[in-house]
């Protein structure tokens, strides 16, 4: 229950409130020309719901007034797509599932690439999700929502992952070891020609009498 005490000195005088609620709830108007207000702003759909007013004036005539049947609020809103997104089931097949909120509810459509008519669809209060089944095309994929107040799009984009040919991959697999034998034959043609040149700089530069020496 919100409660306001309006304060007015004059007949000119507008309704003052010093609080606003939750900066949600407003008081406007003025009671001496019969207008009174409650003003809501910020709305969400938990607002939607049924509200009793109560007035009740303090002076030297104390009087007050109740609506007993209420006024009920009804929110209307044009479509949003809440959420889309592509992802994986557990037998490794791939869906897409969009997401969109309105009142009245929304009406969803994807279009896209060649696709199966495998389709779900779950709603719950203000908010509708349709869900696309066993993806196989690559491509842009688009969710349309539509009601009564207007439209939303929202695409995702799928492309697979399609795993190389078993021949691809033995032909990938032997030039890999190819290589890998070639770099070490290289390695080992050049460890060779360094000893071998290590050699003959060694020999080149004993002296000839020390050779003599050792020989004798």
């Amino acid at each position: 229950m919100v409660v306001f005490k309006c304060v007015t000195h004059s007949s000119s005088d507008l309704c003052k409130t010093a609080v606003s609620y939750k900066n949600k709830y407003k008081l406007i108007g003025n009671p001496r020309h019969n207008n009174l207000s409650i003003k809501i702003d910020n709305l969400t759909w938990s607002d939607s719901n049924r509200y009793f007013c109560r007035v009740e004036f303090s002076g030297d005539l104390h009087d007050k007034y109740e609506s007993r049947t209420g006024i009920r609020l009804h929110l209307i809103a044009a479509p949003r797509i809440v959420n889309i997104t592509i992802g994986s089931n557990q037998d490794r097949t791939f869906r897409a599932q969009c997401t969109a909120e309105g009142e009245p509810l929304p009406s969803l459509t994807w279009t896209g690439p060649l696709f199966s008519n495998a389709t779900s669809v779950t709603s719950l209060n203000h908010q509708i999700t349709k869900e696309l089944h066993y993806l196989t095309h690559d491509g842009k994929y688009t969710c349309t929502a539509v009601n009564s107040h207007g439209r939303a799009e929202g695409a995702v984009y799928f492309y697979k992952f399609k795993a190389a040919s078993s021949s691809l991959i033995l032909i990938l697999m032997f030039v890999a070891l190819g290589v890998k034998v070639l770099v070490l034959l290289v390695i080992l043609g050049i460890a060779v020609f360094w000893r071998a040149g290590m050699c003959r700089y060694l020999f080149a530069f004993i002296p000839f009498s020390a050779f003599n020496q050792t020989v004798n």
